[in-house]
């Protein structure tokens, strides 16, 4: 796990390599262990690097293979990369490390494009082409892993982190105004290719873009796409024959994920997901298993911690566990440095959760399995069981998903901020009609799990964990164990309250308490309730010279929070005054002036 970053000019000029060094000391702590840059005239990479596999000097990046005029900046792992490296030996490629991040590039030089697809794993990379001058672009089909991208005049600039570019100057900071409202309407995602700023745009997963020396697109692919497709076998399987089928993929996808020349820990809320990892490794026979989760303190007598569950699974297993409190005062100091880890504003109370989280297991441990995922998967949210039976799945996804419709977006934001139509709505109706998936269902399973999850969860997870040198490997996204689920139909899925085919599966592996009880969230209650100090923070925020400078909101909107913030809530139960503030904090946390 890394950050990579890099120019390209398109002009015949050099590159920039101070500007790439600073991209590169903007992420160091997504790399805290070394750092490098490679320049060849018209383009340069740099990396920072986290050791996992191959702790030598041998793996660092960018590598270059000389022999084969080819070099890479890569950021993620590849879990099974010592198959591919047996597969290439046998074609007669030789390797100068027992890195990863070297069998891409030999698998590249082998099978070109097609290599991508062979990629178990999560993954963003560069390769620049030295006989060609071309240079490959690459995303996992998740966007487990992000890259960000800005086009300037002469050329292009890419990073791991979108604050990085912003850092190395020279780019468009306005606000793109499809992207707004994507963020008002869709729990702050933002649909790649789009980011929250004009100037710079991410690569959407399971993409291979490749640009010629001159800038212009040699190619562009989506190299892989769920199916929802099912034979009459699938369609005629009982519950309990998918039980086994999932159990062994189950097994499969964290089996994979141990591999790393460091240990791998499992971050433990006490939910039925994080729970089936740590039973799941305990099958594989993993001993003293690290294990970590966090609790805050309460706020209007609502709990603000899980440890009766954690304890329960960590007691079960007899796991190394580390159980973590963070009192108010420590949270709120720590509040505007998890904000400017964001690569984009989120408005998940969780972010913070996360980042102290990652803090305090950082100091351990570098490699953690996580939870997320299961529910866009395997249908654990509640606006799914609606779907099935609805008129207008576009509408009801809709009803039970957006934050407000597009005209009360017209009365929260100033007239110049507003775009003419509902973009957001037009989005998932269009997501909504692409073939591959007939049921409603899983029409809404597709879309989160490729869009929201992507810029939602799995996004919020690399930020947190990357801003403290931690890999974060996400088992139940892998793409085989994704396509298996996408076999499963839906009925088995929305049984038991949501996930049932999951839930069914884990009783197989962990005691029944931590399935039968209540779904939980990470519980963050102080900011829920917005009042006393984190009131006077967002309203000094959003009235401050940059916020009105810019004028994104109306203020009769704002007066109408700041009244009383628990009086407008979302439909997923968040706070609206806490979505407006997150996009002015994070705006002025990375520099954007008004």
């Amino acid at each position: 796990m890394c950050g990579i970053c890099g120019e390209i000019t398109f002009d015949g000029s050099p590159a920039n390599v101070d500007a790439v060094a600073t991209m590169a000391d903007c992420m160091a702590r997504r790399g805290p262990d070394s750092a490098g840059i490679v320049a060849r005239g018209d383009w340069a990479f740099g990396h920072r690097r986290l050791r996992i596999i191959d702790l030598s000097e041998a793996g660092a990046q960018p590598f270059v293979d000389t022999h084969l005029g080819l070099t890479i900046a890569f950021n993620g792992c590849i879990y099974n990369y010592p198959e591919l490296r047996e597969e290439l030996e046998g074609k007669g490629h030789s390797f100068a490390s027992h890195s990863d991040t070297e069998v891409i590039l030999k698998a590249w030089a082998e099978w070109g494009p097609e290599a991508v697809a062979k990629f178990n794993g999560m993954f963003a990379f560069a390769i620049r082409e030295r006989e060609t001058g071309r240079t490959v672009f690459v995303r996992d089909r998740f966007g487990i892993k992000p890259l960000y991208y800005s086009e300037t005049g002469k050329g292009l600039r890419f990073a791991s982190a979108l604050p990085a570019l912003v850092r190395a100057g020279g780019i468009d900071t306005s606000i793109d105004r499809v992207a707004l409202h994507h963020y008002m309407t869709w729990h702050a995602v933002v649909p790649a290719p789009r980011t929250i700023l004009a100037g710079v745009r991410k690569l959407p997963p399971a993409t291979i873009r490749i640009l010629n020396a001159d800038g212009s697109v040699a190619s562009e692919q989506t190299y892989w796409t769920p199916t929802f497709d099912r034979s009459p076998e699938d369609a005629a399987r009982s519950a309990e024959d998918w039980e086994e089928i999932l159990l062994d993929g189950l097994r499969a996808s964290v089996r994979r994920r141990m591999v790393a020349d460091v240990p791998v820990g499992v971050l433990l809320s006490g939910g039925v997901d994080s729970s089936l990892i740590v039973g799941l490794l305990a099958e594989e026979g993993q001993k003293d298993l690290a294990t970590y989760s966090i609790g805050f303190e309460e706020a209007h007598g609502e709990k603000g911690d899980e440890f009766k569950y954690s304890d329960l699974i960590a007691n079960h297993y007899g796991t190394k566990h580390h159980q973590i409190f963070i009192p108010s005062e420590e949270m709120q100091e720590n509040l505007p440095h998890a904000i400017a880890a964001m690569s984009e504003p989120m408005v998940s109370y969780d972010n913070i959760g996360f980042y102290l989280l990652s803090r305090e297991v950082a100091k351990t441990i570098k490699v953690v399995q996580s939870g997320q995922g299961a529910d866009e998967v395997f249908g654990g949210y509640h606006w799914y069981p609606p779907l099935a039976d609805a008129n207008d799945p576009v509408a009801a996804y809709a009803d039970a998903f957006f934050d407000r419709t597009h005209a009360r977006l017209a009365e929260h934001l100033a007239p110049e901020y507003m775009v003419d139509k509902d973009e957001s709505l037009a989005f998932v109706r269009e997501h909504f009609a692409r073939p591959g998936a007939d049921d409603p269902v899983d029409k809404a399973l597709r879309q989160d799990t490729n869009v929201m999850l992507v810029d939602d969860p799995v996004k919020r997870v690399d930020n947190m964990t990357m801003a403290w040198g931690l890999e974060a490997r996400v088992p139940f996204l892998d793409h085989e164990l994704v396509e298996l689920a996408g076999r499963i139909p839906a009925e088995h899925k929305l049984a038991d309250g949501g996930k049932g085919i999951l839930k069914r599966t884990a009783r197989r592996v962990i005691p029944s308490e931590v399935i039968d009880r209540p779904k939980g969230y990470f519980p963050v209650p102080a900011l829920k309730y917005i009042e006393g100090p984190y009131l006077e923070m967002v309203r000094n925020t959003l009235t401050n010279e940059s916020a009105r400078a810019r004028g994104i909101f109306r203020p009769e909107y704002l007066e109408t929070l700041f009244a009383n913030p628990k009086d407008h809530i979302t439909r997923l139960r968040g706070s609206e005054l806490w979505q407006v503030a997150m996009l002015e904090l994070w705006l002025q946390a990375q520099g954007i002036e008004g």
